[in-house]
């Protein structure tokens, strides 16, 4: 799969007070299919978020080869639970195109001109991410996550500093605008200020947005209220994101400015025990990896049975925070075996089901017996 890739050629510049000109093109040349086939491999599940993730950045980054014409940017809403996917899709994305990524929280920034970061730092950042390269900058992504949490509520009294200020400093940066950037010119350590402008950039902002789902519900059994009514099936009941409007946002505590530039609206769904499972077992990004890694280091072998994988995902379940309850249950299990058995003589073992439901235990019989360790090691290394 072709990724794109920024071209830029230099030219002879004789002056010290300004870099080097650069002419910018972003050889994009992917296609919709191609990137939602590259993000199922690190994130599983949410098929209907894969896609319309890929047909805005597909439209999104094939504009600019088009000549200036008008151009309504695709802006992204997430909306779903934590730990379902919406980091890890949108850091991919950026990694397939080769753009700089800038993943910030919505609850760090203020209003400018008071105490907290505002909204411009972000563009900053990218800058930075692009190792000063304002032509690449100027086509990156910025992520902004738990927004919800900037929602002003309607009965706030007084200037709001942290909600409607960061939403107006956002919508700002949405328009296209320029802004200037500080940054050291390489020729000789001189400081100065170059223009950003932020008419390609791509922003997108997600949350887990609880309490929209009553503002819909709300909605959609007030409009079927009568002699000539609709029936909504027990499904759409179960997903009222999938029937959000600009409308909802709005009574949730947006700008109707800003909901009006993030066009494109993406759902994340809950993650079952099967799925963190799947994760575990399947996923380019699993954890599993990290903790292979993690014992290699000192010459130790682990494998992970299924069944100790299921017994993972299922304890992650419980804790209802998705995917990134599954670090919180493998470090748990796996903590003293990281410390004991780097000075034991142990070489290889499997992360039985019975690890991860007695895990001191466990580890007392590995250590103690090397006779009890062989032969699950033995069975691992067939069912393999």
């Amino acid at each position: 799969m072709s990724q794109a890739k920024p071209d830029t050629t230099t030219t002879d510049d004789t002056s010290t007070s300004a870099p080097e000109k650069k002419t910018f093109d972003l050889k994009f040349d992917l296609k919709p299919k191609e990137v939602k086939q590259y993000l199922d491999r690190y994130v599983i599940k949410q098929d209907d978020a894969k896609k319309a993730l890929a047909i805005a950045v597909c439209d999104h980054y094939n504009h600019p080869k088009v000549a200036d014409t008008d151009y309504s940017k695709q802006n992204v809403v997430m909306l779903g639970p934590t730990g379902v996917g919406k980091t890890y899709l949108i850091r991919y994305i950026a990694k397939l195109i080769g753009v700089p990524f800038v993943k910030a929280d919505a609850t760090r920034f203020s209003e400018t001109g008071y105490v907290g970061a505002n909204v411009d730092d972000m563009i900053r950042d990218l800058l930075t991410q692009a190792d000063d390269d304002i032509e690449l900058a100027q086509y990156g992504i910025i992520y902004l996550d738990e927004v919800d949490k900037i929602a002003t509520p309607p009965n706030i009294i007084g200037r709001d500093v942290s909600g409607r200020g960061v939403q107006i400093g956002l919508l700002k940066l949405m328009e296209e605008t320029e802004m200037q950037a500080m940054m050291e010119f390489q020729q000789k350590g001189k400081v100065g200020k170059r223009i950003i402008n932020t008419r390609h950039i791509l922003f997108i902002i997600s949350g887990a947005f609880n309490g929209l789902k009553e503002i819909v519900n709300k909605r959609m059994n007030q409009s079927n209220i009568g002699f000539n009514a609709t029936v909504k099936s027990q499904t759409e009941l179960e997903n009222p994101f999938q029937f959000v409007t600009p409308q909802d946002f709005i009574e949730f505590g947006f700008e109707p400015e800003l909901i009006g530039r993030l066009p494109v609206h993406v759902i994340c769904q809950n993650l079952s025990a099967d799925d963190l499972y799947y994760i575990l077992k399947h996923s380019e990004g699993s954890i599993v990896r990290q903790y292979e890694r993690a014992f290699g280091a000192y010459g130790i072998e682990v494998s992970f049975s299924d069944a100790g994988l299921h017994r993972i995902a299922e304890q992650a379940y419980v804790q209802g925070t998705g995917a990134r309850a599954l670090m919180t249950v493998c470090e748990k299990t796996l903590r003293e075996y990281k410390f004991e058995m780097p000075s034991s003589s142990i070489r290889e073992f499997v992360v039985t089901e019975t690890v991860v439901e007695d895990p001191a235990g466990e580890l007392q019989r590995i250590l103690e017996d090397a006779d009890y360790n062989r032969p699950i090691v033995m069975r691992e290394r067939v069912r393999r």
